[in-house]
């Protein structure tokens, strides 16, 4: 695949269940527009029509036709995985159950005379943060993205690190707990059945049910049901005690996984992005302090925990790095 040089710009596409996002970006990780389109999740042809429609979107919105003195250089998208970023096919994922084995790339290319890369979301992000955001100051980067899942990505010198197959990094289904509960992967105790956005929510549930008094149910009109982590995150915020002790726990088992992290790959920084890691933020302190309890390198302090520099559009922003790195290992 080409790489985009130079000044041109890119469209970075974002593929969810529910929704396409695409946007222009400069050479210097600037989203300068960005669309957003529903996503047909269950049908091949319809979720394809949808990502087509999205890039049109970004074309039309910034005139972008064949007289336009801004070209488009590439077209990077991100998607869940599993996928096989070598080949340009998204292979099985499962919030895209209508898309099995699919040519993505080959699909695009048809459409636009353009090269055109695609690469799993953690991975993208990572590469964004790398090569524009919080790891641009440093050559060896893991990212990780907290929301509904936790996902990762590690990048050495600006190359996304693929494993054999294309399918490593998928540090969110490391086991940190082997008695503990079942992740949607299947294994037992991952990180991310226990510090994801709804283990938040659960950990909170399951305290509040057992009797312990929080504004968090206030917020959820009562319904233990319908408690959600930004609703921890809100309580915490206003001062709630469960909350504050329910993010602490949270913090720690993040601690033991970022310990293995270190011990493994001794990055130069570690970067957190995605939706839970605001309210995470104020224990990122704590993290790196307790550290060395849970980690045998004895330089493990000297390695930056920080927050990731692009939020919502790490996708838009990641789609558009996969355009701009060198080829990847």
């Amino acid at each position: 695949m080409t790489q985009v040089s130079g000044d041109g710009h890119v469209i970075g596409v974002d593929i969810g269940g529910t929704k396409v996002a695409a946007g222009l970006v400069n050479a210097t990780g600037e989203i300068t527009h960005q669309t957003r389109t529903p996503m047909v999740a269950n049908d091949a042809v319809a979720g394809l029509a949808a990502v087509i429609a999205s890039i049109d979107s970004v074309r039309a919105a910034v005139k972008l036709d064949s007289e336009s003195d801004l070209p488009i250089s590439g077209i990077g998208i991100c998607a869940p995985g599993p996928l096989d970023p070598r080949a340009g096919v998204v292979i099985n994922p499962p919030n895209l159950p209508g898309w099995r084995n699919f040519p993505l790339v080959a699909e695009i290319s048809k459409t636009y005379r353009l090269p055109v890369h695609l690469d799993n979301d953690g991975n993208a992000a990572a590469l964004a943060e790398a090569l524009w955001g919080a790891g641009r100051d440093y050559r060896n980067v893991f990212c990780a993205t907290i929301g509904t899942g936790i996902g990762s990505g590690i990048v050495f010198d600006r190359h996304i690190y693929h494993g054999r197959t294309g399918s490593a990094a998928e540090g969110g289904h490391m086991t940190i707990d082997y008695r503990g509960p079942r992740c949607g992967c299947g294994k037992l105790g991952c990180i991310e059945v226990l510090a994801s956005g709804p283990a938040i929510a659960r950990r909170a549930s399951e305290k509040i049910a057992a009797g312990r008094p929080s504004a968090i149910l206030e917020l959820a009109g009562g319904r233990i049901d319908r408690i959600t982590s930004e609703m921890v995150g809100r309580a915490y915020a206003a001062g709630d005690l469960l909350a504050k002790e329910v993010l602490q726990e949270t913090a720690l088992v993040l601690t033991a996984w970022l310990g293995n992290i270190v011990d493994l790959l001794e990055p130069d920084v570690m970067i957190i992005g995605g939706g839970a890691a605001s309210m995470l933020r104020p224990f990122f302190k704590e993290i790196e302090n307790q550290l060395p309890s849970w980690c045998v390198n004895s330089h493990c302090q000297e390695i930056p925990l920080v927050s990731a520099h692009y939020g919502a559009d790490a996708g838009i922003a990641g789609g558009a790095a996969l355009c701009r790195a060198p080829s990847a290992t």
